[in-house]
């Protein structure tokens, strides 16, 4: 019973982790507040992959509902035996939790990698990644910085909002990691008791 409330809980984390990626990722097209760059595509290209908005965000509220679906004590028997219908439930929370592993993994990954690359702005030269050979090290040398023109405080601004998908997908992978140990227990801990009550008797 424990184990339930607690894979409860997790699974309801998932909800407002997805809700503000998708915000993040929503506020990573208007740089500094503007509409202008999104709509020129004027933007750092890892923002087109919708992780934050897709895979950490709608899929993972998918996700979520359907693990708050299988640990509600209203759901629905799949077997004829109880025993069986509760196997059944912990491999798709298993199935489920696994791919909000994906989703959020991928995620962090393109967050991840979109930090790393630096944003897409005008330079002296025009528009380019002018961080995209430093490997990230612009990343602790904000005297570099300036070299962004347009649009206005961008580097801030992809620095702490990639951060911040980063952190959440992460929490996101770390909660679905957690479920998948708390079902293979169930199973494991189930099939050891099946094994020694025979023995037992």
């Amino acid at each position: 019973m424990g184990s339930q409330k607690c894979g409860g809980c997790l699974s309801g984390l998932l909800i407002p982790l997805a809700l503000w990626s998708i915000i993040v990722n929503i506020l990573l097209y208007f740089p500094n507040g503007q509409t202008s760059y999104a709509s020129s595509s004027k933007l750092t290209n890892y923002v087109w992959y919708f992780e934050g908005i897709c895979f950490s965000g709608i899929m993972m509220l998918m996700v979520a509902v359907a693990l708050l679906v299988l640990e509600s004590d209203n759901n629905c028997q799949c077997c004829q035996s109880e025993n069986c219908s509760k196997k059944y439930t912990t491999l798709l929370s298993i199935i489920f939790s696994g791919l909000g592993i994906s989703f959020s993994g991928y995620c962090l990954a393109i967050s991840a990698l979109g930090l790393i690359q630096g944003p897409y702005c005008r330079t002296v030269n025009g528009w380019e990644y002018a961080f995209e050979g430093t490997a990230g090290r612009f990343l602790i040398d904000s005297s570099i910085w300036i070299q962004c023109l347009e649009p206005a405080h961008v580097v801030e601004w992809n620095i702490i909002l990639f951060s911040i998908l980063i952190a959440l997908s992460g929490l996101q992978v770390i909660i679905c990691l957690i479920r998948v140990v708390i079902q293979l227990s169930k199973i494991l801990c189930g099939t050891y008791s099946v094994i020694i009550q025979p023995g037992i008797i």
